[in-house]
């Protein structure tokens, strides 16, 4: 049997960028909430896997696909399903609609994660993901690091701030996206565009009162922004696609 949740979100006027489309971020909110009631449906909630397992979910990488921007008021209908937990890593997908019309597509993979050590949980030995996965529903698409080109611009500095933080104590998932989005200028190269597939991939936390440095670029049809902390560190890196807008009617 096919397993899945769904939820829907209307785009209201703080989801809206300068061109009237919802913003990257604010799609990538839609997504984690559906994720996370989903998990909690599962009873695999961030206080439920901590008190059974003493881990937490972490995110490591999300991609979406989009065939046309979401606009204010329009009711976005999210499906979600799992493919089950057999390694350290397990993939969740998502369907958007709006009515009856398909607009796109998202895949996030995630890791379980000690909360003291950080060390990976294996999945298989989480026994609520047993007979829950989306069966028929799944497709065989995977998430690979991204290949950022060298020689990147350095765009700006970024300092994280209390806005930027979620319930963990870290920068939250969704605001990669404003920085990336920021960092190459969007409200300059967005006009008469929208983006129509993001992909991040989170390779460490930040912090509030770290500051990163963003440097971004473009190869082919791909515009890439790469974060990294004053030390150097990896922190996370992403890849945007921008596409005409679509003919009306």
């Amino acid at each position: 049997m096919d397993v899945f949740c769904e939820e829907t979100y209307r785009v209201d006027s703080r989801d809206l960028d300068l061109f009237g489309h919802c913003r990257p971020s604010a799609l990538l909110g839609y997504l984690q909430e559906a994720a996370t009631q989903a998990a909690c449906r599962l009873h695999v909630s961030r206080e439920e896997t901590i008190e059974r397992y003493h881990a937490f979910w972490m995110l490591a990488r999300i991609r979406y696909d989009l065939l046309r921007p979401l606009r204010w008021d329009e009711p976005v209908t999210v499906k979600t399903w799992h493919r089950g937990g057999r390694a350290a890593m397990m993939y969740r997908e998502f369907d958007l609609t709006v009515g009856e019309e398909k607009v796109g597509q998202a895949l996030s993979a995630w890791v379980l994660a000690d909360l003291d050590t950080h060390k990976l949980f294996h999945l298989s030995e989480v026994s609520e993901f047993e007979g829950t996965t989306g069966g028929s529903l799944c497709r065989s698409d995977t998430l690979h690091k991204l290949k950022v080109p060298a020689g990147l611009e350095l765009m700006e500095e970024r300092i994280m701030r209390y806005s930027d933080t979620d319930v963990n104590g870290h920068v939250n998932n969704v605001k990669y996206a404003d920085f990336a989005c920021d960092a190459l200028k969007l409200e300059q190269a967005g006009k008469g565009r929208f983006v129509s597939s993001l992909q991040l991939c989170y390779l460490a936390e930040c912090l509030a009162g770290e500051s990163i440095e963003l440097r971004g670029g473009r190869e082919g049809d791909t515009w890439y922004v790469a974060g990294r902390g004053s030390e150097g560190k990896e922190r996370f890196d992403a890849a945007l696609t921008l596409d005409n807008l679509p003919q009306e009617g």
